[in-house]
């Protein structure tokens, strides 16, 4: 089995997705550098865990 995210980490990985295609891909690094730029996420483990799901989001898309 695989951890379970909250509807907020899968909601906002999904609208930054969609608002922000490009900035985003497969890579957590560059999703984290990308998150870390816009200065959304004021926590360092919500950040980490939205910029983790969106890899998911992103492989679903393509």
């Amino acid at each position: 089995m695989g951890r379970i995210r909250t509807k907020l980490i899968k909601k906002l990985s999904k609208k930054l997705v969609e608002q922000h295609p490009d900035s985003f891909g497969k890579d957590f690094e560059k999703n984290k550098a990308a998150l870390n730029e816009m200065q959304l996420f004021s926590e360092k483990p919500l950040r980490n865990k939205v910029a983790g799901y969106m890899i998911n989001v992103v492989g679903k898309r393509k």
